[in-house]
């Protein structure tokens, strides 16, 4: 068959290659094929349901203005046919041999308006720069461990995929408050901690008692707990006021210091934010008696800081402390019972059962009848926090007779998962915090700039009697 074929161009006066040629040059008979081609391409379309209609090419779409010329001096004028006549410089097929030069230009002119239909192809709307800017926000990223994608943000900043840590991305700092929460903390720090936070000491003289000279002239001591949420670190600036605060009132004025001592504190106010707290149970006052005349009440005065934690140890709990204020203890604050570390064994009275009468309170907590079913039949309980948000809740302290914190942060009873500190090391962690925070703050006054108070109306921390 390849032989037939080759023998009838010879017999035409034609080549192969001038053959192709002459067709590839005539733009009019060119066009009218694929103007054929796609038209009983969509006739062998039609009747199919759901049928789409073909996307032409770029080259199928273009129309010359020399193309519609030629077409144009095809159509029939008088009714006769349009089949051209061989004439000089004609093959069989009636189509010229054109100019090498014109072909030349018009293939150019061809070129430059494909150009042209790609370019203007290329530039999208607005909104679809828009569209596909999202898409390319969805795409670009990497794959974590588990399969998930991070993502381009609104900023093109690439965000991590879920559960990737990085250094900023898993911290949120909330305006003008020193704490931040922390996503890589929260998994960090133990379930054996059941709440930590920043404590304050205090103690207030006697009545008309400014400037106490021993712990004989002391009228009681307060300790003021701070809660922070599980998951966080400490920053720059202050400690916001949450209103979760609470202050618990020391009888006995000191601490207990061995597991000799058995003292007991009260909520004397839970709940509730620095203002109120200053404002009712730390400032001044003076008061008009029948037979004594006008009698001062002095104003607390701050003895220490420092972080906290109220630990389980399985069938203990524990409130352990490390002192941040001051930076080194002097004899005040020893002789109130502190160290640089403590702890005491802590328990919840049933406020079912009479205590001993020096410690009765004219009215008990109101604790909701779930968190009286907790008790059972006992008189005491394991400390848990959510008790010291009733006013008038009474626990027991028990000296330790050691700073070791060893046995406050046991977890060997514990469910402690590999990926957790130990509960020493998060209070050590948030100690630094606090050292750090203190330091960049006005040092050991920054007490008052946490709680919000007067320097001028409160003594500064003391350091001898």
């Amino acid at each position: 068959m390849a032989g037939t074929r080759s023998s009838a161009r010879l017999a035409n006066g034609s080549s192969p290659n001038s053959s192709q040629s002459n067709a590839a040059s005539t733009p009019g008979r060119a066009g009218s094929k694929r103007k054929s081609e796609a038209t009983t391409g969509s006739k062998a379309k039609r009747g199919k349901k759901g049928s789409e209609k073909q996307q032409k090419t770029i080259e199928e779409t273009l129309v010359t203005k020399d193309e519609d010329d030629v077409m144009e001096d095809q159509k029939p004028t008088d009714g006769t046919s349009t089949e051209p006549k061989l004439g000089p410089g004609m093959d069989e097929s009636g189509i010229d041999e054109l100019d090498p030069k014109a072909e030349a230009d018009t293939t150019k002119e061809k070129e430059q308006k494909i150009e042209k239909i790609e370019i203007d192809q290329n530039v999208a709307p607005a909104d679809e720069q828009a569209n596909s800017t999202d898409a390319q926000k969805e795409e670009i990223g990497n794959t974590n461990s588990n399969g998930e994608t991070s993502t381009m943000n609104d900023t093109g900043k690439l965000e991590p995929a879920k559960g990737e840590q990085t250094e900023h991305e898993n911290t949120k700092t909330i305006e003008g408050n020193a704490v931040e929460k922390s996503s890589q903390r929260e998994a960090s720090t133990p379930s054996s901690i059941l709440e930590k936070g920043i404590i304050y000491f205090f103690f207030r003289g006697r009545v008309n008692i400014d400037d106490p000279s021993n712990v004989d002239d002391l009228a009681r001591s307060y300790l003021v707990l701070r809660p922070l949420p599980h998951g966080a670190k400490l920053g720059d600036g202050p400690i916001g006021d949450d209103g979760n605060n609470r202050i618990l009132a020391l009888p006995k004025k000191v601490l207990p210091v061995s597991p000799q001592d058995r003292f007991m504190v009260f909520v004397e106010q839970a709940k509730s934010t620095m203002e109120d707290i200053k404002k009712n149970h730390l400032t001044s006052s003076d008061y008009d008696t029948k037979t004594a005349g006008t009698r001062h009440t002095p104003a607390a005065t701050p003895v220490a800081e420092g972080v906290y934690a109220i630990t389980t140890t399985g069938r203990e709990s524990h409130l352990a402390y490390i002192v941040t204020i001051p930076s080194e203890l002097s004899e005040v604050q020893r002789d109130v019972g502190l160290s640089e570390r403590g702890s005491f064994v802590t328990s919840i009275k049933n406020p079912q059962y009479p205590g001993p009468a020096n410690t009765n309170l004219p009215q008990g907590p109101e604790f909701p009848q779930e968190f009286l079913d907790e008790f059972r039949s006992l008189r005491w309980m394991p400390l848990q926090p959510k008790f010291l948000d009733y006013k008038n809740c009474q626990i027991l302290l028990i000296g330790s007779g050691t700073s070791d914190l060893s046995k406050a942060t046991d977890q060997s009873g514990g469910d402690a998962k590999t990926n957790e500190d130990t509960p020493l090391e998060e209070m050590e962690k948030l100690e630094h915090e606090d050292e750090i925070r203190v330091e960049h703050l006005k040092g050991d006054d920054s007490v008052f700039e946490d709680l919000a108070l007067n320097s001028k109306e409160y003594s500064k921390i003391p350091t001898t009697w």
